[in-house]
């Protein structure tokens, strides 16, 4: 690989005009300089409009309707001319060295998929990352099972990848970003460049986490779609362990609304079942929620 392959940024944004202004700011001020920007407004209503006009010379920008993120993505990604893809959500922003620093690491470790650490930022403080959140690199799919633990505004993905694992799911609302590492962590090794070179800033009220209530029935949906892939005995059961993990959870939080249907505890028998006939009751009897 060379290092100085033209690297497409695709930054996805909907209503947030002064963050953008901030996303774009932290990509034009990167050493790395063989760099193409490319935003999708995802169908915005406010000014965002006329912050895209100010840096029309420096970057290219898109309407859609108004789709969600994962099509915004896969439109950046159609439209990408460079080899190397880099995504940015328009509410976090870079620090400097960042595109530098990863694609020469990349490039040393032979990495066609690799992110960084990254400082994480709530309703205007700094805040300490937990345990189950630290980053693995290597071989990670099994590690990517529970929750995500990859961050689309610190990856850089080599554009072949795509066409082995596919694109953005776009009928996922959320954990569209689970589903794809998911895909990418079964093909490929993940590389960490272990700085902490991106700022992840949340507590903003249209943030998906919030919109969207029980986000593990969507991980789940994820979790099915995967248990379809080539996968090995060992990982096999270990998505099934998790699909029953999730939807016990569901399940229970299901029972805490009587007035409503309790669509998961069918589903969750039946992977009981699954996961015993296959692998014996011992299996189902030591997951924990």
């Amino acid at each position: 690989m060379s290092v100085k392959r033209k690297v497409s940024v695709i930054i996805p944004t909907y209503n947030r005009a002064q963050m953008l202004e901030r996303a774009l700011q932290s990509v034009l001020s990167q050493t790395y300089d063989n760099v193409e920007i490319i935003v999708i407004d995802d169908g915005s209503t406010d000014n965002t409009s006329e912050i895209l006009d100010k840096y029309d010379s420096s970057i290219k920008h898109y309407s859609i309707l108004h789709k969600g993120v994962s099509a915004a993505r896969n439109m950046g990604i159609k439209k990408a001319k460079g080899p190397w893809i880099a995504f940015l959500d328009s509410d976090d922003y870079w620090l400097e060295g960042k595109l530098e620093r990863q694609l020469k690491y990349m490039v040393e470790k032979d990495y066609l998929v690799a992110q960084t650490g990254e400082k994480w930022k709530r309703s205007g403080n700094w805040v300490m990352k937990g345990e189950r959140h630290e980053k693995p690199e290597g071989w990670i799919f099994e590690q990517c099972l529970p929750l995500c633990v990859v961050t689309p505004s610190a990856v850089v993905v080599d554009k072949t990848v795509f066409n082995e694992v596919g694109t953005f799911d776009e009928s996922l609302p959320a954990c569209e970003d689970y589903d794809m590492w998911l895909r990418m962590a079964l093909k490929y090794r993940v590389g960490l460049l272990d700085d902490k070179l991106v700022v992840k800033v949340g507590g903003h009220k249209d943030q998906l986490s919030k919109k969207y209530w029980g986000l593990d029935r969507f991980r789940v949906k994820a979790l099915e779609k995967i248990l379809q892939a080539d996968l090995s005995k060992k990982q096999e059961k270990k998505v099934l362990k998790e699909i029953v993990r999730k939807l016990k959870i569901l399940e229970q939080g299901r029972r805490k609304r009587p007035e409503l249907p309790n669509i998961y505890k069918p589903k969750l028998n039946n992977y009981i079942g699954k996961l015993r006939s296959l692998y014996g009751i011992q299996e189902v009897e030591t997951i924990q929620m």
